[in-house]
């Protein structure tokens, strides 16, 4: 156990628990992106909706804007990338506990085979919402 008498050592040591319970903490509830895109370093949760007609894809972003990301159709996937900056940097706060992941992220989401139509990106509440039309559907 640290000497209470040294206030640098117990103060280093709680510091690194409380690192090591935040990392933790971020495992539990952000996957980390297995994408080949380096700079990315989560994954934001997502809900997929779907009905005979469309999928409608609900991805969690809040503080992130419309011009910090990207919405990328490939073949099979839609692709959502960008940035949700620290909201507090250069403010002289020292952090006491940080659970919200920020930086660049990456989420990669599976389509189903056929003829798709992506609509507009759509910012709601901090949801990234994104509508795609089942073209098959539609004879």
């Amino acid at each position: 156990m640290s000497n209470r008498s040294d206030p640098t050592g117990w103060m280093w040591a709680q510091a690194c628990d409380l690192l090591e319970q935040a990392e933790k903490l971020h495992q539990q509830f952000f996957r980390l992106t297995a994408s080949q895109r380096a700079l990315a370093t989560w994954e934001p949760p997502v809900d997929v909706f779907e009905d005979e007609r469309e999928i409608v894809i609900v991805v969690a972003m809040p503080g992130v804007t419309a011009e910090r990301m990207q919405v990328l159709h490939e073949p099979g996937m839609l692709v959502v990338r960008g940035v949700r900056p620290i909201p507090l940097t250069g403010s002289g706060y020292s952090v006491r506990q940080l659970e919200i992941p920020y930086g660049a992220f990456e989420r990669r989401i599976a389509l189903p085979s056929g003829r798709l139509e992506v609509g507009k990106p759509e910012l709601v509440q901090g949801c990234l919402i994104l509508r795609i039309r089942k073209l098959d559907q539609d004879r």
